[in-house]
């Protein structure tokens, strides 16, 4: 029986320093620059990915991204769906976003000016497409963070000064 005492009595104490040592790991693995780098990453592939699909060349717009901005496309604001003013300005500097942006997140330069261009577009996407509700939110989620924290420090704008990391 006084086995079974000294036992329950070091679980507790046990599962504590193991939950403590679990804790110091995750954070010596998740360090802001890090955590920053993969952010930008993450938050631009599926931007880049779509953009790249708009192009027929360069500056070409490719027939179908104009179709979906005229056809497809509608915005979800009240009394509506309404069709896209200029659906082929629209297509156009979307094809424009959704590739400069993730570039330029990916270089980290001009990253918080990048970011910021993807909150505008995610609004707008949401608009557009109202029933993506969950992973609209969870770009924003990544772009307010890259543009509240910066771009880390394996970045272009690192090396240009922004050093800064606001807590």
């Amino acid at each position: 029986m006084p086995d079974r005492q000294v036992m329950s009595l070091s679980f507790p104490g046990a599962a504590i320093s193991a939950i403590g040592a679990a804790r110091r790991q995750v954070q010596r693995l998740a360090q802001p620059w890090l955590v920053q780098l993969v952010l930008r990453v993450a938050l631009a592939v599926p931007f880049y990915k779509s953009g790249i699909l708009k192009w027929h060349g360069f500056l070409q717009l490719n027939d179908t991204a104009i179709d979906l901005f005229t056809e497809e496309f509608k915005l979800h604001l009240p009394g509506g769906p309404y069709a896209f003013p200029h659906p082929a300005i629209f297509a156009f500097l979307s094809g424009c976003g959704e590739v400069m942006f993730p570039v330029l997140l990916v270089l980290g330069f001009g990253t918080r000016f990048a970011a910021a261009g993807l909150i505008l577009m995610t609004c707008i996407i949401e608009l557009t497409v109202p029933e993506g509700w969950p992973i609209h939110l969870t770009w924003l989620a990544m772009a307010l963070g890259i543009a509240a924290w910066g771009p880390g420090r394996i970045s272009i704008d690192y090396l240009l000064g922004d050093k800064a990391f606001r807590s």
